[in-house]
């Protein structure tokens, strides 16, 4: 029986943990009578959420699409540019310091710059997006294709594997894990540069519903925007999560040993 426990709170450990946080939030704002235009209760911001469902979801879905597009680009860049970086020296001396000296400019400065060139929208959520997510895949499929071990490639240079057949038998299969958890991270950070992107300039988006609620002091519905903005980064951290396990199973035995 305490076995069986043991593997239900590892099992459910991070439900229960959003429940009790849910509930110290409820008395905390009940209790001290907290007004609900400075610190809304989660009860509140659920009647908000279940009022204003429609809304919140047409702005979500813009949100999500959005995110994904610029996602969808940053992880072609991210690979094109990650297996340059990683494979050839020349490459990675030429254009590695170009890519952190640009990856240190907030992404937030280049928003007025996008809406100059293409205007109040989706395009510069997309790009924005883009432009704060790239970088981490860029970095882990460089990293994974760069620790390949070279008593490796000298044997299969002397077993006759031309460069080309080294890294795509080799080199992608090594740089996998790291590929997949780029994804991980680069996936909520698109998220953040959509948001970012909305609150700016859009008329459409959770990040544009945030702030409109947020002029009229209704915080329940800015907490609502909120919460549906880190579910739907959960749920795609959760699925990247899942794909990892599945494409990189020979990587990963034992993670979860603790666990049973």
């Amino acid at each position: 029986m305490a076995f069986n426990r043991r593997k239900f709170m590892i099992k459910n450990a991070s439900w229960m943990l959003i429940l009790l946080l849910l509930l110290i939030w409820e008395i905390i704002c009940v209790g001290l009578n907290v007004p609900e235009y400075l610190f809304p209760a989660p009860s509140a911001v659920w009647s908000a959420g279940i009022a204003r469902w429609e809304p919140i979801m047409m702005h979500a879905w813009q949100t999500f699409f959005t995110t994904l597009v610029g996602f969808a680009i940053a992880v072609v860049v991210g690979v094109v540019l990650g297996v340059a970086v990683g494979t050839y020296p020349i490459v990675y001396k030429a254009l590695y310091p170009l890519l952190v000296g640009f990856n240190s400019i907030p992404k937030v400065a280049f928003v007025p710059v996008l809406v100059v060139w293409f205007g109040i929208g989706t395009v510069p959520a997309i790009l924005t997006a883009f432009l704060i997510s790239f970088f981490p895949v860029l970095v882990n499929v460089a990293t994974g294709l760069a620790t390949l071990e070279p008593e490796l490639e000298d044997v299969l240079r002397s077993l006759g594997a031309s460069k080309l057949d080294i890294l795509r038998k080799v080199g992608l299969p090594r740089a996998l894990p790291y590929f997949f958890a780029s994804l991980k991270v680069a996936i909520t950070l698109a998220f953040v540069g959509s948001v970012i992107s909305e609150t700016v300039a859009s008329n459409m988006g959770i990040g544009y519903l945030m702030m409109a609620a947020s002029s009229s002091m209704d915080m329940a519905l800015v907490f609502a925007g909120l919460i549906v903005i880190g579910v739907m980064g959960v749920v795609m951290y959760e699925l990247f999560a899942w794909m990892e396990k599945r494409f990189t199973r020979w990587a990963n035995r034992g993670v979860n040993a603790a666990a049973v």
